[in-house]
């Protein structure tokens, strides 16, 4: 058998299935149907298969060496949770809205936890026309592969396949997508390639060469994409997301952690050929700011500078990852709105080298945000910008996302200006739970407000059930009056956004400059028009050079002589010179 073969079990048609599992430390791997034992014969290359009649539905498991039974590390279903036998999925849903997706340039993007937001997937479907009322066009869910418990961020799946029965079926999950596209609303999938969770993986006992031994990362040990074994099971399952449950795009998390790149390169290589009539987004996590990937088949990256800059601007934070941004915070903003990286091969105060030249690229290639899970799930106790700088600087923050010419990005609560905190939360069992709630404290013990031992036991058990509750973020009640305000504002910005930046087809810098040192203005041309916006954080007014052109949008009174307030905020649009 050739490794290509496919992880996992498949429906054949005329009720026969296809088995297979990549057990190389197997001396010989029996298929467990229904309390049933049945061979897999070995195929070669460490790879046991076999094909019979089955049930959709019906349980499985793989049991190695007459001992060990495991779930199906490819498993499609998991309706008992990571513990629990594996079930025959079939793919017979019947889609309702035909679907070829939407141009990225269209993109506004929500991100989500499913459990936070909503709870079920299905609840999630019913959020999505109040989304679309605002003007969001693309969501994008936190990880769903299965993970152990009930509560997780999701980036400690263990079985890639099979959503997370906590928040449903697999039927359910494809109509949330389904009613998604209904609505003309892309939806983007979180997926965690670097790693496994640290509980509940199958795969360590039966293939312990899936890791590298020479290499480590923040995780443990480095997955091995250089064999082709392990190569298949992750491009398998990027396809099985993009054509089984019609996802969009997938957002690929810390790539960084990714060896060796060439990896990434036949993923998105084969995810193109396969799906050639629709459009397809591959979106990037990758702390190494590597352009050439921008540029060679991937759709954008998350855009960290742009974030971290604008908030040490807007709060003065300079600890942590926010060091590299505390030497000129409104200098390193000027550069992202003009070239999209700030940093673009500089050594950084780590002594690293950091980045790629991205100043040819167009501002679609660059994913903004002013908040997303790790921004605000990362600080000790979870709080959201709003909370940090009041709802004036938190409105410029979104204003400035929503009217650059990248993608903007924008958190689940922030359409409303929520409050409540986004805390990091897991579900795991003794010994493992004490484990994570001390790292998670030991975190933050270099950080200067948790030098002292009791501010960082004050930092919330990540195990807790109140912590997984604090965190929840419903929709809004509808007599909601603080929150309608909010999301008829933000409807506003929208609304702008997409009469003059988001159909455009030609965006290019015109200019970017410092105002002063807490002040800025950014102009693009786009199409045949220039797009300008100046923002001021400082506490004096700044003079803005005049350019022609029509205010659109505007956060502070105006004043007169082409001055900008503190705390401001301006957009205008005008002719080309």
């Amino acid at each position: 058998m050739s490794t290509a073969q496919r992880w996992g079990a498949w429906p054949l048609g005329d009720g026969q299935w296809s088995f297979a599992l990549w057990a190389p430390a197997a001396q010989h791997v029996e298929l467990i149907l229904e309390g049933e034992a049945l061979p897999m014969p070995a195929m070669g290359d460490g790879w046991f298969a076999t094909q019979l009649a089955a049930r959709a539905g019906a349980h499985y498991r793989f049991r190695i060496d007459g001992s060990i039974s495991i779930a199906d590390p490819a498993s499609r279903w998991q309706p008992e949770g990571v513990y629990g036998p594996s079930a025959l999925l079939a793919t017979d849903y019947a889609w309702q809205h035909p679907w070829r997706g939407r141009p990225w340039r269209e993109a506004v993007i929500y991100e989500l936890h499913v459990g936070a937001a909503a709870g079920t997937y299905a609840s999630v479907g019913e959020q999505l026309p109040a989304l679309a009322a605002v003007g969001i066009t693309a969501l994008e869910l936190m990880p769903v592969a299965s993970f152990p418990g009930n509560r997780n961020w999701g980036y400690d799946g263990v079985l890639h396949y099979a959503p997370a029965a906590a928040y449903g079926d697999p039927a359910d999950l494809k109509a949330l997508v389904d009613r998604a596209h209904g609505l003309g609303m892309m939806v983007l999938l979180d997926v965690v390639y670097n790693h496994f969770g640290p509980e509940g993986n199958p795969l360590s006992a039966v293939a312990p060469t899936f890791y590298r031994t020479d290499v480590t990362t923040p995780w443990g040990e480095a997955i091995d994409f250089r064999q082709p074994a392990v190569q298949r099971y992750f491009i398998d399952n990027a396809l099985m997301w993009l054509e089984e449950y019609q996802f969009d795009g997938l957002r690929l998390d810390a790539v960084h952690a990714i060896q060796p790149r060439s990896f990434l390169h036949a993923l998105q290589a084969q995810v193109r050929a396969a799906l050639p009539g629709r459009h397809v987004h591959l979106v990037l996590e990758n702390e190494d700011n590597q352009a050439s990937l921008l540029a060679n088949g991937f759709t954008a990256q998350w855009n960290d500078d742009f974030h971290n800059a604008l908030h040490v601007l807007l709060t003065g934070e300079d600890e942590g990852y926010y060091r590299d941004y505390a030497d000129g915070p409104a200098e390193h903003l000027r550069r992202v709105l003009a070239e999209g990286f700030a940093w673009q091969g500089e050594v950084n105060h780590a002594g690293r080298r950091r980045g790629e030249s991205s100043a040819g690229l167009p501002p679609e290639r660059f994913v903004v945000f002013s908040q997303n899970h790790d921004q605000v799930g990362n600080r000790a106790h979870g709080e959201r910008l709003v909370t940090l700088v009041g709802q004036r600087r938190a409105s410029l923050a979104v204003a400035l996302t929503a009217l650059t010419p990248m993608v903007p990005l924008f958190f689940m609560g922030e359409p409303w200006g929520a409050s409540t905190p986004f805390l990091f939360f897991t579900d795991y069992r003794p010994p493992l739970d004490a484990v994570v709630r001390e790292g998670r404290r030991a975190e933050f013990a270099p950080f200067s407000a948790y030098q002292d031992s009791a501010e960082r036991a004050a930092i919330a058990d990540p195990n807790a059930v109140a912590t997984f509750e604090h965190s929840r973020c419903a929709w809004p009640a509808a007599d909601d009056a603080d929150a309608a305000v909010w999301l008829d504002w933000f409807r506003a910005l929208l609304a702008i956004r997409e009469r003059w930046l988001s159909t455009a087809s030609h965006v290019a810098s015109l200019d970017a400059h410092l105002v002063a040192p807490r002040a800025l203005c950014a102009g693009w041309q786009v199409d045949e028009q220039q797009w300008w916006l100046a923002i001021n954080v400082g506490s004096d007014e700044v003079q803005l050079t005049p350019t022609p052109g029509d205010v659109v949008f505007r956060i502070g009174a105006p004043l007169p002589d082409g001055r900008l307030a503190p705390d401001s905020l301006v957009a205008w649009v005008g002719p080309l010179p």
